[in-house]
């Protein structure tokens, strides 16, 4: 027998969690997949030091687990599932799980993004360890004050990234495989004249130095094949995020990188009742204050919509 709720919700991230608490709140019994990584990208975070209402900080799953708490007390309904398949043809709209089936009246979608990582053995050790590698400068750039870091990209977002580190950190080297950066021609030459950042053309990581800590990284030439190290203590990937909507393709309106297409000041989605917050729909911020902002909108976005017509 499929699991039914009035408000089905996807994913369990600050957005998806705000809105569980809206939803459960407005008696609406929400019913929550939590998918493949509950509590989403904070989970893999150490300290958040940005978050209102947390003045010595918190950990990033204890803030999740505090979230889940509260949103349990409502009455929502968690289920550690993984959504493979959706029809919104129709409503109920039906979400098949690899372990139940589920139907809601409305469906917010608030699944988020992941970084994307070089996929080296010792970036990964090192960033689920909290040991210094990150994909977040404006979340963890704080904690490297006065030290040495570097920037990997070439695009838009790691100019910026640099550029704010340079705030804090006493260097930062901005290392591109390319000889060229893909950036907006502003941004380049805001980090290029920037006294602080060193450019590193034609590199790419090859490894990260370090034991509990990152200590430096393992660089090659990409043209020359030629070894060299650098010394660094913090090491910010800044090579793109993918939205998590796959499951949604030929569905749902998308932006050209798979960002979920909502109306302006809104989280309506191009299907009546379906609505979408969080990471999986914002491409320029990705905080989890903004988050938890747009998953209040997606509650009270849904409890108005099943008022009207159901």
């Amino acid at each position: 027998m499929p699991t039914h709720s009035r408000v089905l919700i996807l994913g369990s991230g600050p957005a998806g969690y705000t809105a569980a608490i809206y939803a459960a709140r407005a008696s609406l019994e929400p019913v929550m997949v939590a998918g493949p990584e509950p509590g989403g990208q904070l989970t893999t975070t150490t300290e958040v030091e940005n978050y209102p209402g947390f003045p010595k900080g918190i950990t990033g799953p204890d803030m999740m687990e505090e979230f889940r708490q509260q949103a349990e007390r409502f009455g929502t309904q968690v289920h550690y599932d993984m959504g493979v398949r959706v029809d919104l043809s129709r409503r109920p709209f039906v979400v098949e799980g690899e372990a139940d089936i589920y139907h809601g009246d409305a469906l917010i979608i608030a699944t988020g993004a992941s970084a994307k990582w070089l996929g080296l053995p010792n970036e990964q050790r090192l960033r689920m360890s909290g040991g210094g590698v990150t994909a977040c400068a404006t979340c963890d750039g704080a904690f490297y004050r006065n030290q040495d870091v570097a920037v990997i990209g070439g695009g838009d977002t790691a100019m910026e990234e640099a550029t704010f580190l340079t705030r804090m950190c006493r260097s930062v080297h901005l290392i591109h495989r390319r000889d060229t950066f893909r950036a907006s021609k502003i941004m380049q030459t805001r980090a290029i004249e920037n006294p602080k950042i060193t450019v590193h053309y034609n590199k790419e990581v090859a490894d990260v130095l370090g034991g509990d800590r990152v200590t430096g990284l393992a660089l090659r030439d990409t043209v020359t094949g030629a070894p060299s190290e650098l010394a660094v203590t913090g090491l910010f990937l800044a090579i793109g995020h993918q939205p998590n909507s796959q499951l949604f393709n030929g569905v749902l309106d998308m932006d050209e990188t798979g960002y979920l297409k909502v109306r302006p000041g809104s989280t309506y989605t191009n299907v009546p009742g379906v609505f979408a917050c969080g990471d999986v729909a914002d491409k320029v911020y990705r905080q989890a204050v903004s988050a938890a902002g747009t998953g209040c909108m997606a509650a009270i976005d849904a409890e108005r919509w099943l008022a009207e017509h159901l």
